[in-house]
This record gives structure tokens, C-alpha cells and sequence, in this order.
């Protein structure tokens, strides 16, 4: 956004000009200093990212599940989401795993009066060691043959579409063009019981109540994911961490 077009929102840029410029006035950076009136992370990054693919993973910053959800990339996320710009299932599924959660668990922060955890991208996910060749940075075209990652996708799909299934029940649920046209369509209750009970039908609620069929589902994951480590699925928690530290430590010497 250019000065003249910020400047059209009186207040704010008002105000901007009194705190912000004297202070980016002696900053070193050009780019800060000359355009004062920016932020200095304005997500161009990561629109780029999500910009050519139909759909990204995210997940809340603090929760106290840690949930994967899709998002399509014609809706934009705000700052309380992390965005993992990759629309494969099987990335999704191994995000999802036990392994993941747990160690995401021992590497992020905590936040809150429930003290529930935070996702810290930088020790959360950048460390994490992915199923060799199955990792963020190979293109999921090199590995669409791969069983292991075939195995991962399938149980990945099928957690989500029965989640989905929970959330906006057919029969309760109708899916509705947005009146701007582009953009993806929405739920809306059949009527106004099937209002009131979509209400209560949140993922936190589900996870809290984490019915058979959904840990069913995860465990039918954990265990492809757990095949593309080469680990057998009943592998504890503790020894799944340390083959990680094992993985993520050769990786640093590599």
C-alpha cells in the first residue's frame, strides 16, 4: 500500500506518523525506513507460498488440542494461525501423527492461564525430522508412488472426511454460495434445531470427547506414519522421541 492510499485512513496513519515514523527514521534498514508506514512483516511470503495451490494445512497458534485442519487458499489466515503452505495428504498425515504432536510438545512454549501449548514454527516444525524422502521440501509429485506416503494420504483422507462428517452432518447442514462470488461455500443450518445442535459441534469438543471412531482413525494414521519410519506402530512415546533426536541430530551433522 503506497503513503497517498494509507494516508486515506486519517487516524491510524495519523497515528502512525507520530509513534512510528521518528523510530524507523534511524532505522539502518531502507526498506523500513522509507516505507514507515508498513509493517515489517507484511506475509507477501507466505501468500506466495499458498498462492499457487488450492488449499493449505493450518493450525492454531495456542490450543489445547494440536489440530491440522485444511483451508482454501482463497481464504487468507490471520496472525493466530500457522500456515504450512503444502496441500499433499500426506504431509498433512504426518503432521497429524502422534510423532509430531509429541514432539511438538516437548519443543514449544507455553502460554495462558490454562498453560496450553503454543506451535513455535522455528522449534516446532523446522525441527522435526520427516519419513526420509517424504519431507516438505521434495515436491509430493516425487513421491506419489510411494506406498508409504499412498498409505499415509489414505488414512489422512479418511480422518478428515469422517471429522467433516461430525462437524456439518448432511442432514443438518446445507452448503451455500457467498454472496461475493470467488470465494468457497459455507454451511448453514437446515433449520434452527439443526442450529442449535452444529453449536456444540466444534473440533476442541470433538478431541475433548474423542470418540472410539476418531481414535480409531488416528491410530489407523500413527501406524502408517510409524511404517514410513520403519518402526513398529506400538512404539512408545519415549522411544519414537529418541529415534526423532537421532534423526534430527544426524541431520544437523549431514
Amino acid at each position: 500500500m503506497s503513503a497517498k492510499d494509507a494516508a486515506l485512513f486519517e487516524a491510524p496513519f495519523a497515528y502512525v506518523r507520530e509513534k512510528v515514523k521518528p523510530v524507523r527514521d534511524n532505522n539502518n534498514r531502507d526498506d523500513l525506513r522509507l516505507n514507515w508506514w508498513r509493517h515489517d512483516r507484511s506475509g507477501q511470503n507466505m501468500l506466495k507460498g499458498i498462492g499457487s495451490i488450492p488449499r493449505y494445512i493450518a493450525t492454531p497458534r495456542v490450543a489445547k488440542h494440536r489440530l491440522f485442519v485444511w483451508c482454501d487458499s482463497r481464504v487468507l489466515p490471520d496472525g493466530q494461525l500457522v500456515v504450512i503452505a503444502r496441500d499433499d495428504d500426506t504431509t498433512f498425515g504426518i503432521l497429524h501423527s502422534r510423532f509430531h504432536e509429541s514432539w511438538s510438545l516437548r519443543l514449544c512454549t507455553w502460554l495462558g492461564k490454562g498453560n496450553d501449548p503454543r506451535y513455535t514454527p522455528t522449534t516446532t516444525f523446522l525441527t522435526f525430522p520427516f519419513p526420509e524422502g517424504l519431507s516438505p521440501d521434495v515436491p509430493a509429485a516425487d513421491y506419489a508412488n510411494d506406498p508409504r506416503a499412498a498409505a499415509i494420504a489414505e488414512a489422512a483422507r479418511r480422518l478428515v472426511e469422517l471429522r467433516e462428517r461430525w462437524l456439518n452432518p448432511p442432514e443438518w447442514v446445507e452448503w451455500v454460495d457467498e454472496p461475493v462470488a470467488g470465494y468457497p461455500k459455507r454451511p448453514v443450518a437446515r433449520d434452527e434445531e439443526a442450529a442449535k445442535e452444529l453449536k456444540a459441534r466444534t473440533l476442541t469438543n470433538l478431541y475433548n470427547a474423542r470418540p472410539q471412531w476418531l481414535a480409531d482413525a488416528h491410530a489407523a494414521l500413527d501406524a502408517a506414519v510409524a511404517a514410513a519410519y520403519g518402526w513398529d506402530a506400538g512404539i512408545s512415546e519415549e522411544e519414537a522421541l529418541g529415534e526423532l533426536l537421532a534423526l534430527n541430530l544426524a541431520k544437523d551433522e549431514s
